[in-house]
């Protein structure tokens, strides 16, 4: 039922797929995000969706290999179904026209949930600065997209291959320090660590910012509990009362040490799965 209608390997890891699911990509509104699962066995994935298109009834989905789960969907070909595709889940960006500009930060496999963000904040009016940035060139991504949906577009790479050398959060310093007053509102999605730095920056310049929870996520429907995250000193569902929450109120280092404790399962989980898919190789 869930076609996999066009799939792209955009990096050793990154992949994007476009998947048939008209009820969802007639629904779908920025910030919110789909489960799906790749067989009936299979573990759930949560992921922000990238783009969509009600008209033609397609969602667009952009993920990293970084386990087992993620590893058996980018083996899947076009053509083939998913299991399951759920969704769309949490509650949309709170976007308006502000009357002035508005700075969207993408950061890594971030940047591709901070497209629909930024167009949708285009199409209502705003004067939309960009920014996105990754470890290197191979790993930018949506770079036209982005560019698209924005006024202005700022690149950044930690090894400086494209665009200037360094982190978003140096760019984004820069532009606050010039033009603080008339930036309205501010988007920082990425890893954890990334929007904990730009929440840093943007509390220096007295500024409020949006940050995307990617926590831990099982139902996705707020029974089960595993995607809490404190907020403003209260418990929270990233999936139920996010994804998206005030920077200045999230607590990171509880996130953060949270993602981290089912490292060693998930390393061997990978391990399980790139072993089966090595043994099918050589059995041709």
């Amino acid at each position: 039922m869930y076609k996999i209608l066009k799939r792209q390997k955009w990096s050793d890891t990154i992949y994007s797929n476009w998947i048939e699911a008209p009820f969802v990509a007639k629904a779908a509104q920025p910030g919110q995000f789909i489960i799906l699962i790749t067989k009936e066995n299979g573990e759930r994935i949560p992921l922000t969706i990238a783009d969509s298109s009600a008209k033609e009834g397609w969602v667009q989905i952009v993920y990293q290999v970084v386990g087992a789960s993620t590893l058996e969907l980018s083996l899947m070909n076009e053509g083939e179904n998913l299991y399951a595709f759920v969704g769309p889940l949490g509650l949309p960006s709170e976007v308006e026209n502000f009357g002035g500009k508005v700075l969207i930060i993408g950061g890594g496999i971030g940047i591709a949930p901070a497209h629909p963000v930024a167009k949708k904040l285009k199409e209502l009016g705003n004067h939309v600065i960009s920014i996105i940035g990754a470890r290197t060139k191979d790993l930018i991504i949506m770079e036209d997209k982005m560019k698209e949906a924005s006024n202005e577009l700022f690149i950044a790479t930690d090894d400086g291959t494209y665009g200037q050398k360094g982190f978003v959060t140096n760019i984004m310093d820069d532009l606050l320090k010039k033009e603080s007053e008339a930036i309205k509102d501010i988007w920082a999605i990425g890893p954890p660590v990334m929007m904990k730095m730009c929440t840093r920056v943007a509390n220096d310049h007295n500024k409020q910012i949006w940050v995307s929870l990617n926590s831990i996520m099982v139902d996705g429907t707020g029974m089960c509990g595993a995607c809490r995250v404190s907020v403003g000193g209260k418990t929270k569902f990233a999936c139920v009362d996010g994804p998206e929450f005030r920077g200045s109120l999230v607590n990171f280092e509880e996130m953060i040490l949270r993602q981290r404790q089912y490292c060693d399962q998930e390393r061997e989980a990978l391990m399980l799965v790139e072993e089966k898919v090595r043994r099918q190789a050589s059995n041709g």
